[in-house]
């Protein structure tokens, strides 16, 4: 399924694509692919090292002709989110991604691609191992949990890289310039509660949300797409006003980066509300689905009986959680007063998981203004304290600061110009980069991120455009060529 995605050109870099796609990548278990990348750059008899972090770093030499100028820093990261629908049968930790062509666009088969930050990491390994493309001197950095906390990036310690320039290879429009973006921490709120059983003359029933669209948490949070916790959410908070249903459990979302795309509940109702409740759901979904007919077209609610009994909530606490998540900010918290169309601060309402006493609610809290960020975590801590709950804020990185007179800026938004007869939009962007990390320990270092066009990142929908990644290919190559020469 995927030798047709090897015949893609530029075919070096697709074939590095694949090669890593074979490759079981996810954030926090990148052990067999930190393996592949070093004995990929001993092979290539290259210095490689790792770092006590993980991070693999590559150093190349100048092409000839080009060892005059600036060294570089050519930086991706390595791991991936693992993200499938729920109907695929697909095993992360021993499958490589099933890849296919869809006309002008590469997808997987009912899982995440990759792409994001395979198409850069791919990228990286075709100069790497090029004797034809010409390049200045480069430290190529293949970082490590880029998805969920950033570690590699805030453990990478300074006096490791030669290069004065970095460009970062992880942004998902090939027509943008990123020169800033949010930084974020993880709130996470957890605790127990005393349940019962079941009492008699109840009807057991399970409710699933699915067909979100879901996406990236940070990029996608704009667009106003379902959250299916609180989607489910509102829900169980009408069903209880309504019947005075009891929750058994409740297991929504996945990752704290990825917009929610399911969520599943279990509850109990008195048997003489049981013919009541199918009319109710088919309702909800109904109003659900004109509510969200433009983001989330394949929203579905379903309804089915199982078997009992079950230990439940008790209700004075299961009123507390339900109003306690119904208050938690989720989606935009405020747009950026000064860059137009800018998200400035966000919360992603990622992971609700109640089951047999215990509950873990997981936020993702993204601002480019650090203050702000954490004023809103401490506004989700406040509404989770409410309830009793302990809540840990963890892996808070900070934003990349705009400099847009730096001069990798003007070079490489003069050459899209140059190259495509239109201005390249050079902005910031809500999505975590690396890029704000990694000055903390180089801050004299100028950096830009560009790439080709990915839609769906961090959901199942993931797909990188095949004429976008031509273009992108063509406009790294040139910058390489445009790096300026060394003033020492």
């Amino acid at each position: 399924m995927s030798q047709a995605v090897r015949e893609l050109e530029p075919k070096e870099m697709w074939n590095h694509f694949a090669d890593l796609n074979a490759v079981p990548r996810p954030s926090k278990k990148e052990e067999r692919i930190i393996e592949f990348m070093m004995q990929y750059g001993k092979k290539l008899g290259l210095p490689t090292t790792k770092d006590e972090a993980g991070n693999v770093i590559i150093k190349k030499p100048a092409s000839k002709g080009m060892e005059n100028k600036i060294p570089i820093v050519l930086q991706s990261h390595l791991d991936m989110v693992h993200q499938k629908n729920g109907d695929t049968n697909f095993d992360f930790d021993k499958q490589g991604i099933e890849m296919l062509v869809d006309g002008d666009w590469v997808k997987a088969k009912g899982t995440t691609l990759g792409a994001d930050n395979g198409i850069g990491v791919a990228s990286i390994m075709t100069v790497l191992e090029s004797s034809t493309i010409a390049h200045p001197a480069f430290d190529a950095l293949f970082t490590i949990d880029e998805e969920t906390g950033m570690t590699g990036a805030l453990n990478l310690k300074g006096g490791l890289l030669d290069g004065k320039i970095l460009l970062n290879l992880d942004t998902e429009d090939d027509n943008e310039l990123t020169i800033g973006c949010a930084g974020g921490v993880d709130v996470t709120a957890t605790g127990s509660y005393t349940f019962e059983f079941s009492p008699p003359n109840v009807g057991v029933f399970k409710i699933s949300v699915t067909g979100l669209t879901g996406g990236h948490s940070g990029m996608d949070i704009y667009k106003g797409r379902g959250n299916a916790n609180k989607i489910m959410n509102r829900i169980l908070l009408a069903a209880y006003e309504k019947f005075g249903i009891q929750i058994s459990s409740i297991d929504g979302g996945s990752l704290r980066n990825a917009i929610p795309r399911e969520s599943v509940a279990e509850i109990i109702i008195p048997s003489v509300e049981i013919d009541l409740l199918g009319p109710f759901i088919q309702s909800i979904e109904k109003e659900l689905k004109a509510e969200c007919k433009t983001t989330d077209p394949n929203l579905s609610v379903t309804l089915e009986r199982i078997e009992g009994p079950k230990q439940v909530l008790q209700k004075g606490f299961q009123i507390k959680l339900l109003r306690c998540l119904y208050a938690a900010a989720n989606g935009i918290y405020r747009m950026s007063p000064d860059i137009l169309h800018l998200v400035q601060t966000s919360n992603n309402l990622s992971r609700v998981l109640v089951k047999e006493g215990e509950y873990s609610i997981q936020c993702l809290t993204r601002s480019s203004v650090d203050s702000e960020k954490m004023d809103l975590a401490n506004s989700l801590k406040s509404t989770f304290e409410l309830i009793g709950a302990r809540v840990e804020f963890k892996g808070s990185y900070p934003g990349w600061t705009p400099k847009p007179d730096a001069a990798i800026v003007k070079i490489m938004s003069d050459l899209y110009t140059e190259m495509y007869k239109e201005d390249a939009l050079v902005s910031a962007c809500h999505a975590g980069l690396e890029c704000g990390i990694l000055g903390t320990n180089y801050p004299g270092m100028e950096m830009i991120s560009f790439g080709p066009n990915i839609r769906g990142a961090h959901s199942p929908d993931e797909k990188v455009q095949i004429s976008s990644v031509q273009k992108y290919w063509k406009f790294f190559l040139e910058t390489l060529k445009r790096i300026p020469e060394s003033s020492s």
